[in-house]
């Protein structure tokens, strides 16, 4: 089994591609005992100790560490458990058929934070979620986006796709107006 990894712009944050990808409807954040309950394999990987968070999605487990953890140590336990688990043939993640307002704003913020916030970043932007209400996300572009003539291209075409891709409840991703 194949599982490529890929470091964050965030250095605490890694991400593991298995070569079959998962199989999840939708994934999720696991950050706590409620959260961990409902994902056998974030469950085994927050076992290892020095873990803050795991999200999985159909592609990708992104792993957050304690910033005073080395990745040399921690990623081939880490690695080690996605093979053992993803080998049993058991269920990634108990899925819920439908999410409260908070559920789908922490999912948001996940999203935003392991996935669309580093490849912003790399163009010397940002982004900010500022409210959700009604299945419409707002966010606040930043930085070198604030004028940005693809601005409202990357927002429908990239941060709404995906995050409509991720959490269905999304209906659509707006920028926020003050």
């Amino acid at each position: 089994m194949i599982i490529e990894t890929q470091i964050s712009t965030n250095e605490n944050i890694m991400h593991f591609y298995p070569e079959n990808g998962l199989n999840v409807k939708k994934g999720g954040e696991y950050s706590d005992a409620k959260t961990l309950r409902k994902s056998p394999l974030a469950e085994k990987i927050f076992d290892l100790g020095e873990v803050e968070a795991i999200i999985i999605t159909p592609d990708c487990i992104s792993v957050t560490k304690k910033s005073s953890t080395d990745w040399q140590f921690l990623k081939p336990q880490i690695l080690a458990e996605i093979m053992d688990f993803l080998a049993s043939g058991a269920q990634i993640a108990v899925e819920d058929e439908s999410l409260d307002e908070e559920e789908i704003v922490r999912r948001v913020n996940a999203l935003i934070e392991a996935r669309i916030r580093p490849a912003i970043q790399k163009d010397g932007g940002n982004i900010e979620l500022r409210s959700y209400k009604d299945g419409i996300v707002y966010v606040e572009m930043q930085g070198k986006c604030v004028g940005c003539p693809h601005a409202q291209q990357t927002l429908k075409d990239g941060v709404e796709k995906l995050l409509k891709t991720y959490i269905p409840e999304i209906k659509a991703v707006e920028k926020y107006e003050e």
